[in-house]
């Protein structure tokens, strides 16, 4: 029997050393009593072990909003829910992690973050109809069952004795059916009377997000805004280049001005959603529409807004010669613009776009863009190039 699990981190290295010298809790030990808990859920209501004390068996499973593991299984999830709620099979999904202990590289998979404010919206969009509870904000739970990846699964008897932990399925980061479900198996065993035939499995997904890497988080930052920010020129031929997109990348482009006020309280939105998916073949370019006599204060703008080129994108950029992410159109008259980049741009702003590797426009969108749709969008984009 494996005595202590590891697990897999998915989404990107992490960057810092000294969080990560601190160690994971131990993982519940099979047969141990379930630990209590009082969290609040998206529902409004907080829920305990007692509202849950009529099942047959209560199978507690950490994922989250971020995790692409987390993600794929979300349909298999539902569909475990909907099987056994008539059972004497209890469901109920924890968040474990703290939303200031990842990066933004680390969520390029999901819309969201793995706050608590954030779940309700995710959870409706996958369309669940169990609880999901947050445990982000002590971590109590989380740490007295030891969990160490999302998801990871703890299935407890009527005794509310632990009866298996471990992953979920076999079913990774694939979002459809998987021929071995050690949930299923385990809930299945305890309904007959019988005994768990693999009590302990590896939990394979994202590391737990514990709050101490927020450490991590923070010189992530300092390296983000340490990054140099330039604003260069940008003519009609050159237009047509960041149109034509041979870098291989997904690309979104917006139009801004500094004179705008959508612009300006979007724009943190843009580049925070740059970062999450760098690590995924995305990348950004901004053009504003300033005249040339505003090019400094543009330039300032996009400084304190850190609109930098990531170090993990910066080779496609070099792959069509360019060497940023942010221009100016000095190329006279701004119809010539719209013309190589979007046709159909009237020119309000701002204006936001995503083009396909080779150039096709695959989303457009005129006014203040909603975050969660343009990420929505981009994971689109994302699994059909």
């Amino acid at each position: 029997m494996i005595k202590r699990l590891v697990t897999t981190i998915c989404v990107g290295a992490l960057l810092g050393t000294a969080a990560h010298a601190r160690p994971n809790p131990e993982v519940l030990e099979i047969g141990a009593a379930m630990p209590s808990f009082e969290l609040p859920g998206i529902d409004g209501k907080t829920y305990s072990q007692d509202d849950f004390a009529d099942a047959r068996v209560l199978a507690i499973l950490f994922t989250c909003n971020h995790c692409p593991a987390s993600v794929a299984a979300s349909d298999r999830i539902e569909q475990i829910h909907q099987d056994y709620k008539d059972r004497g099979v209890a469901l109920v999904a924890v968040n474990p992690n703290h939303p200031d202990s990842l990066r933004p590289d680390e969520l390029g998979f999901s819309p969201y973050n793995d706050s608590f404010e954030e779940m309700a919206p995710f959870a409706a969009d996958l369309e669940w109809t169990f609880p999901y509870l947050y445990d982000g904000e002590t971590q109590e739970f989380a740490r007295a069952c030891g969990t160490q990846a999302t998801p990871h699964v703890f299935v407890f008897d009527a005794d509310r004795k632990l009866r298996y932990t471990g992953r979920m399925d076999d079913g990774g980061r694939n979002r459809g059916p998987v021929e071995k479900s050690y949930i299923r198996d385990a809930i299945d065993a305890l309904l007959e009377g019988g005994e768990v035939a693999d009590p302990v499995t590896r939990a394979i997904g994202c590391s737990t997000k514990w709050h101490h890497l927020a450490e991590n988080v923070a010189a992530d930052q300092k390296r983000w805004e340490a990054l140099p920010v330039t604003l260069e020129d940008l003519d009609e031929e050159l237009a047509k280049k960041i149109r034509a997109n041979e870098s291989g990348n997904v690309r979104f482009i917006n139009f801004w001005a500094t004179t705008c006020g959508a612009c300006i309280v979007e724009f943190p939105d843009l580049v925070e959603t740059y970062r999450r998916f760098q690590n995924r073949n995305v990348d950004f370019v901004s053009i504003t529409l300033d005249p040339e006599d505003r090019r400094a204060a543009a330039l300032r703008f996009l400084e304190n807004q850190h609109s930098s080129v990531s170090p993990r994108t910066k080779a496609s950029l070099e792959r069509e010669g360019r060497t940023t992410g942010n221009y100016i159109w000095t190329g006279g008259n701004p119809d010539d613009l719209a013309e190589a980049i979007d046709p159909e741009w009237t020119g309000a702003m701002p204006h936001t776009i995503i083009v396909a590797p080779g150039g096709e426009i695959l989303w457009r969108f005129t006014g203040k863009v909603d975050p969660f749709e343009l990420r929505r969008q981009l994971l689109s984009a994302l699994e059909k190039h």
